[in-house]
């Protein structure tokens, strides 16, 4: 027998009406959130429509909704656990890039002390040219503009510096060529002056 469409209206908002509440309690019963269940009846009524002409009748209809939810929650969690995975998947792999491409301050703590004492071993005037060059970044030619010598002063200030930090006990530049911004490191103290 086909229904009209008013007749299938009624009988679908009938059947809304008598099983809304007993599916929503049967989703809230198995879910975390409580949109969570409100999606799954949503769902359910949505199936429904689409398959009306599917739901037996009677007090079968109630009994094939419930089966309809139940698929509609193993979807539901089967989504929710690909969507787990893949958040941990590229949660694990942005951890990783970021640990490979940012280096573990704690593993300056070591350098910054050496050099820091290499330096205060140093005379003013070393010092100074070395930290010119490598806290500031200045050139040879903005450093003897600073000091207000020539450019041939500041190569052989800085040479001479270079050499006094190495005998401080200043070392040579950290493999990664890593240099922490608020210290001077061994890294700008020993690369070629421009």
């Amino acid at each position: 027998m086909t229904l009209t469409d008013d007749s299938r209206e009624a009988r679908f908002s009938g059947l809304y009406a008598s099983t809304f509440d007993a599916l929503l309690g049967f989703a809230l019963r198995r879910v975390a959130r409580p949109e969570d269940a409100a999606d799954v009846v949503a769902e359910t009524f949505l199936v429904a429509w689409r398959r009306f002409d599917d739901i037996p009748p009677g007090d079968e209809a109630r009994l094939w909704l419930y089966g309809v939810a139940r698929r509609t929650l193993a979807n539901q969690r089967r989504g929710s656990e690909r969507r787990m995975a893949l958040t941990e998947r590229i949660g694990s792999r942005l951890r990783r890039e970021l640990a490979a491409a940012v280096p573990d301050p704690a593993d300056r703590i070591t350098e910054q002390v050496v050099v820091r004492e290499a330096l205060d071993r140093l005379a003013d005037r070393d010092r100074e040219v070395l930290e010119l060059t490598a806290w500031e970044g200045l050139t040879g030619p903005e450093i003897a503009v600073v000091l207000g010598v020539s450019e041939v002063a500041v190569r052989a200030r800085l040479s001479r510096a270079r050499r006094r930090f190495r005998e401080a006990g200043g070392h040579g530049p950290p493999e990664d060529g890593h240099v922490p911004v608020k210290s001077i490191t061994t890294a700008h103290v020993h690369e070629e002056h421009r």
